[in-house]
């Protein structure tokens, strides 16, 4: 433990001296005599070696994978692909919480029963969520990605737009093959470098996984017991709290005050039923004294949903309300709960550009909403509750296409 933690060290002061030579993706100056990319890929894998040895690299690994690492210019465009169109929550949720990964999950429950039940009993964490991560992330380890890992490092690493994070990951990855002797050729993973069954990045790996199956070597690629047991492990460690659930589904008064929504507005049950919050069969959502956050992620047409403590340990694996949602819902599912009780609606389809001209008039009608990068985040919601109240509209922060009409076709504050 003492030699993994020294290793950690070094890599952090690389990181705090930006010892990294510069990224080879960087733009050529007009000088003709500078270097070619394919030269500069070069010299930044001859720095990055240099690194590899100073955090205890093996010479082997060093000169034998990371030396023969090979640039992939389709995972640069890959990183820099922005979407078309704003996802909407229904999309999201359909395509993610269907029958076919309920029907899995629940066999998957059957098969691992005996070792879910000990992961629970050692970590705390239930045998569905485990389950439901499985499931998001990789289709039950049917499909981990097609990405050669340490090629994808490698060329992130030696790119302008996030260096110093991808070289710390590719240095924990080389470290990996070391420690857990894997093989370099199978570990394939997503473009970013995330690998296995639960898609853990390495310094994940390298952190938080453990060997399930104890057979002395922890492979998240081959082996379900090490992958599960490793989320578990990772799960406990962000703050999973054992005997609470991640939220519920709820139902709302027709007169409910939307301003009470949000994940960063979290209320005691006692307010919740105070407000008419209700559990879906009409019975109070608990007086326990415990907070939870009301989310409306398809508007007040949609379903709405109370989210606990366990809920913003789900988004730290992955910053999405969506993701957070659909990991508890499929849970749920998993386990033997019911559907939704409130179909999903259809909603409105935005590009991306849209949605930044919707940020932009919501700042120019005084409405702050921050930067206008097309994302329909936190800010920009509360941007459009704001909106919506003031024209007296149900304020549940949500752009209905009545709502963005009315707002693009709001007159521009005089400049007098």
């Amino acid at each position: 433990m003492q030699a993994v933690l020294s290793k950690f060290l070094v890599i952090a002061r690389w990181s705090l001296l930006g010892c990294l030579s510069t990224p080879v993706l960087a733009q050529a100056n007009a000088d003709t005599n500078a270097p070619t990319p394919r030269e500069q890929f070069a010299q930044c894998v001859v720095d990055l070696q240099q690194q590899a040895k100073s955090v205890g690299v093996s010479q082997r690994v060093t000169d034998e994978v990371l030396g023969k690492a090979q640039f992939k210019e389709k995972i640069i465009s890959l990183d820099r692909n922005q979407p078309e169109f704003v996802q909407t929550f229904t999309d999201y949720f359909e395509k993610r919480v269907n029958t076919w990964r309920i029907d899995k999950g629940r066999q998957m429950l059957a098969k691992h029963r005996a070792f879910l039940n000990e992961l629970n009993k050692e970590y705390g964490v239930p045998a569905q969520y485990l389950l439901a991560f499985w499931g998001l992330e990789t289709n039950f380890g049917s499909y981990k990605g097609k990405s050669p890992v340490i090629d994808s490092l490698v060329t992130l690493a030696c790119d302008n737009r996030r260096s110093r994070y991808f070289s710390s990951e590719l240095m924990q990855a080389l470290l990996l093959i070391d420690r857990e002797k894997l093989d370099d050729k199978q570990m394939v993973g997503s473009w970013a470098g995330a690998m296995g069954h639960t898609q853990f990045m390495p310094s994940a790996y390298m952190k938080y996984a453990v060997d399930g199956d104890k057979d002395g070597q922890i492979n998240l690629w081959n082996s379900e017991k090490d992958a599960l047991a490793s989320a578990a492990n990772f799960l406990k460690n962000l703050g999973w709290q054992a005997g609470y659930k991640w939220g519920r589904e709820v139902s709302l008064p027709e007169s409910f005050d939307y301003t009470l929504v949000g994940k960063n507005s979290p209320k005691t049950l006692s307010v919740w039923n105070d407000a008419g919050v209700t559990r879906t069969d009409g019975k109070p959502v608990g007086a326990a004294d415990i907070k939870g956050a009301l989310l409306v992620p398809a508007g007040h047409e949609g379903p709405s949903f109370l989210a606990y403590k366990n809920f913003n340990v789900i988004l730290r694996w992955n910053n999405s309300e969506y993701y957070g949602i659909a990991v508890g819902h499929l849970a749920d599912r998993i386990a033997g709960l019911g559907t939704l009780s409130k179909p999903l609606p259809k909603l409105p389809d935005y590009t991306v550009d849209e949605m930044r001209q919707l940020q932009d008039k919501l700042n120019e009608l005084g409405f702050d909403v921050g930067k206008a990068d097309g994302i329909l985040g936190p800010g920009t919601r509360s941007g459009i509750r704001q909106f919506q109240l003031s024209k007296n509209m149900i304020a549940d922060g949500y752009p209905a296409r009545n709502v963005f009409d009315a707002l693009m076709n709001q007159p521009s504050p005089s400049n007098s």
